[in-house]
């Protein structure tokens, strides 16, 4: 095993690189593991298949040979309200939705990557005998969670996120998995951060959904974040209503938890919410049909807009609503939004249009009724199918 202070040198060094945390635990088979063996044949998992491949109950299969994983944090959180204060703060009568936090800027699994590949860098510059090592940036069949727990970066909370005195759980996991003998975090005799969750249970209470079907155990397919992202087909009746304005992800577990609020903000630009511009222009759509916005809904479009751009924070549901394929494609290409499709977007945001407090007479009640009738005819049914469920809501 190489010396300590090898490892002190290391989380040193995540720090200089920008990382907000730094540990690093022996490959071992923890306990955690092998209890997601049981979290997913109770089908927990939806439809997300991959987490049932087996690299992920067993990091030898991930990198053969593996002596340590090197986990790295990076606080994303910014000043903008919480999603449980935010949507009551309109200052409009346009409805709008909510991206979760980690969404706003560039996509984070590139910001995350780009430091772990100077981070190895490093170690080859450090380290001179041969050695593998191999970079995930939350992309890899790796539970980055529980690594994080025994090198010592905080507790599982009752959400299911890792929890860290300091910054709370908005925050970024990364992993560097290596062959490399490295001195642990924690000492041998050193048991991993206690669980200070206590009796509380606001993150429990706090769901619309009632994802979690008990403390630490989350039934990801009443997830709003699951609902919004990973889930293709159309949103179960169920959870519409409860859904709200959420067009993608959802924050509220971690804006009730009491270890966020004194959560540091993140110095990284990156992380701020995106503007992108507000005028939709014509596009062609994936399939070869021309998807077009009339010249009047062109005008209409720029003269709502206070400035010529929407930002991320809070957008407006029209404007997500009335995008085709190409236009998504192109406004989202280097954000963690692409992974919920075109489609997925779309149909979010009429489910949150269908929840909007919107009435015959409001400024913008029929430009949204013509909209949802025109998506109402889609060739697409995930698409017409929620538009209609919208219309019936607002009509």
């Amino acid at each position: 095993m190489r010396p300590k202070s090898d490892t002190v040198w290391l989380e040193a060094h995540a720090r200089e690189l920008g990382f907000d945390l730094c540990g690093i635990a022996s490959a071992a088979k923890f306990p955690e593991l092998a209890r997601a063996e049981e979290w997913l044949a109770r089908g927990y998992a939806g439809e997300m298949k991959y987490l049932a491949d087996p690299r992920r109950c067993d990091a030898e299969r991930a990198l053969p040979g593996i002596r340590s994983a090197i986990i790295c944090a990076l606080n994303y959180n910014t000043r903008m309200p919480k999603s449980t204060d935010a949507l009551h703060l309109q200052r409009d009568e346009e409805p709008r939705g909510w991206i979760s936090r980690y969404a706003w800027g560039t996509d984070y699994h590139e910001v995350l990557r780009k430091k772990l590949n100077e981070l190895t860098v490093a170690l080859r510059q450090r380290f001179t005998e041969p050695f593998e090592a191999r970079v995930y940036a939350d992309t890899g069949p790796l539970q980055e969670r529980v690594f994080a727990k025994y090198a010592g970066l905080g507790w599982l909370g009752k959400n299911t996120l890792l929890l860290n005195p300091r910054l709370g759980s908005w925050f970024f996991l990364g992993a560097i998995l290596t062959t490399l003998d490295l001195a642990p975090t924690l000492e041998d005799s050193v048991l991993p951060p206690p669980d200070l969750c206590g009796s509380c249970r606001k993150c429990i209470d706090a769901c619309p959904t009632g994802a979690f079907i008990e403390p630490y155990v989350m039934d990801a397919r009443r997830c709003i974040s699951y609902l919004t992202i990973e889930l293709r087909g159309p949103i179960p009746d169920e959870f519409r209503e409860p859904m709200g304005m959420h067009v993608f992800g959802c924050d509220i577990c971690q804006d009730v938890c009491p270890w966020n609020r004194r959560a540091p903000e993140t110095s990284h630009q990156g992380f701020q919410p995106h503007a992108l511009p507000a005028a939709l222009e014509s596009a062609v759509v994936a399939d070869g049909e021309s998807s077009t916005i009339s010249p009047e809904e062109k005008k209409q479009n720029n003269e709502r807009s206070a400035t010529p751009e929407e930002s991320l924070f809070l957008p407006r549901l029209e404007w997500l609503a009335s995008m085709d394929e190409a236009q998504f494609r192109h406004a989202f290409r280097g954000s963690a939004i692409k992974r919920t499709k075109w489609r997925g977007l779309v149909r979010n945001a009429c489910i949150a249009l269908g929840n909007a407090d919107l009435r015959p007479g409001a400024t913008a009640y029929e430009r949204i009724t013509a909209l949802l009738q025109r998506l109402s005819a889609s060739q697409d049914a995930v698409i017409a199918e929620s538009a209609l469920w919208a219309l019936s809501r607002i009509k």
